[in-house]
């Protein structure tokens, strides 16, 4: 194998997408490790597709052999059937444990924006523990922390757009006063293509140049795709209701409990100096014809082959 070898956990994921293309085009040897091995590759022979095995530790082992890094994006959104946040730790460190025993020697693994082992969010803090399983596993490594992830691809974004060029009143959690950090997809790719080619330890929180409180984010979405709106501020519980009814009538789920207290939290606003260039801000006045013209599922892009709830991030 290349010495130049990388293994990335979801190639054909949203973010794992644009981040394989850079790499291809930096002249690395890409092996992806997904849930759906027959699923097809739209990379073609570039990219070597092989199953996650986190119950054969030998094969998954043996498959990352003779790779130089291995780029984790691997986590569940949310618990659904036998797979939960504390499954999802548990596969990760057996991920991590198996590049160890490879010989793997840098791990470039994305996390989340205000992860902490003392939360109460089983999402935040799950992803907390595994950040120390990272640094504590000897390997040099680079911890990425985005917030929320824009881009045609993203699914907040695309759907907030979605609902506002559907219904004529947009309902906002609490006071809409919380704000979000967002960062470019193809930005995020370039923060990670640069981890695998940097040495060192790094912890770096991948935020974007500006941040919104919720109503000014859908406020400036409406706004974009020219589309009136008036927005009703509705109780924590209310909103979350809401979203339940929506979720059964599209076959989704829309936002979860969790991420409702992460987002109302002001977990996804950390502070510190930009890691992306691209502005929403203008990224939506380029796009704007082309967002929220279908909804956007989460359960039909990651789950609509598999009865668990297996992802990657984006």
């Amino acid at each position: 194998m290349s010495a130049d070898a990388v293994v990335i956990t979801g190639a054909f994921s949203y973010t794992g997408n644009y981040a394989t293309q850079l790499l291809l085009s930096r002249g690395y040897e890409i092996r992806t490790l997904t849930y759906h091995p027959k699923r097809q590759n739209p990379f073609g022979e570039r990219v070597q597709v092989f199953p996650y095995n986190f119950d054969h530790p030998d094969q998954l082992t043996q498959t990352l052999c003779g790779a130089s890094t291995l780029i984790n994006t691997y986590w569940v959104r949310f618990p659904r059937g036998e797979s939960t946040f504390e499954s999802a730790v548990q596969n990760t460190r057996t991920l991590i444990t198996a590049a160890m025993d490879a010989g793997v020697r840098r791990i470039v693994h994305l996390t989340i924006a205000s992860s902490s082992a003392e939360s109460s969010l089983g999402y935040y803090r799950g992803k907390a523990q595994l950040e120390q399983a990272v640094i504590e596993s000897g390997l040099s490594y680079a911890i990425l922390r985005p917030t929320v992830i824009f881009g045609l691809e993203d699914i907040l974004i695309n759907n907030i757009a979605w609902f506002v060029r559907r219904f004529p009143v947009f309902g906002i959690p609490g006071d809409g006063r919380y704000s979000i950090r967002p960062v470019y997809v193809e930005d995020m790719a370039r923060l990670i293509a640069d981890a695998v080619d940097q040495s060192g330890n790094t912890v770096l929180d991948a935020v974007g140049p500006e941040t919104f409180t919720f109503e000014e984010l859908v406020r400036l979405i409406a706004g974009r795709v020219g589309h009136s709106v008036r927005l009703v501020h509705l109780p924590m519980p209310l909103a979350y209701v809401s979203t339940l009814v929506t979720g059964w009538f599209v076959g989704d789920v829309v936002l979860t409990w969790e991420e409702y207290q992460g987002l109302m939290g002001n977990l996804l606003a950390p502070g510190g100096p930009s890691a992306g260039q691209t502005r929403l801000s203008e990224w939506l006045a380029d796009n704007h014809e082309r967002l929220g013209r279908q909804y956007a599922s989460e359960v039909a892009r990651h789950y609509a082959r598999s009865s668990e709830n297996r992802s990657s991030v984006g």
